[in-house]
């Protein structure tokens, strides 16, 4: 009976989870369309709509601490909860992220920048694959393709340097565009530590999996 019962409750942690998963894919795919179209009516809705990624979090942390405390769930068990309360924690990070960015294009100039920061289109692509293709791996519970999705952080963090590097080069050649790069940069550091929380997502779902954490046994 005590069994049957927490399995219904895994299966609304789990349902809870896609549906946060979704919000969060939602506000990245229109952060991107809004900062490509110059779009401040959407980057106004996405920062809105932070509330119910927020909103989500707080309920699915309430699941998972009283799933602890009413049935001390042991190993892999205790692993599915675990992993619920670190994913959760990157889901909403990745909303705050495209708040902050859409916050940003609500102020944004300097169109040219845009069309002159060669890598920025790829970063917005590579981004977005990464976050998809995480919240699928972990839909699916697959940890091949969590493995493959963990190395493109490295394709996103070189992404990075070299906007980074144009924006430095842009800056040197006229320093009046100052403002309009800094804006640039932090998006493109927003994207980078979206990657990352995507990345994250990929090593929880290999700790659900395997309970090792970087090829270490922890539970």
């Amino acid at each position: 009976m005590m069994r049957s019962r927490f399995d219904r409750e895994l299966d609304t942690l789990n349902v809870d989870l896609q549906k946060m998963s979704g919000l969060v894919e939602n506000a990245l795919e229109n952060t991107i369309a809004a900062f490509k179209n110059k779009n401040t009516k959407l980057a106004k809705e996405v920062m809105e709509n932070d509330r119910m990624i927020n909103d989500m979090e707080r309920s699915i942390e309430s699941i998972c601490f009283k799933l602890m405390l009413r049935q001390q769930p042991v190993a892999r068990d205790l692993r599915i909860v675990t992993t619920a309360l670190k994913i959760v924690t990157d889901l909403e990070r990745i909303g705050d992220q495209c708040s902050d960015i859409c916050e940003i294009i609500l102020d944004l100039s300097g169109d040219h920048i845009y069309r002159t920061v060669e890598h920025i289109p790829e970063m917005l692509k590579t981004a977005k694959e990464m976050v998809h293709k995480s919240i699928e791996a972990f839909v699916e519970g697959d940890v091949d393709k969590a493995h493959n999705i963990s190395r493109m952080d490295d394709d996103i963090d070189a992404l990075f340097l070299d906007i980074k590097n144009e924006i430095i080069q842009i800056m040197k050649e006229n320093s009046e565009n100052a403002d309009d790069c800094l804006d640039y940069f932090m998006i493109a550091k927003y994207l980078e530590r979206i990657g990352d929380h995507a990345s994250n997502i990929c090593e929880w779902l290999d700790f659900m999996e395997t309970g090792s954490i970087n090829q270490q046994r922890i539970i």
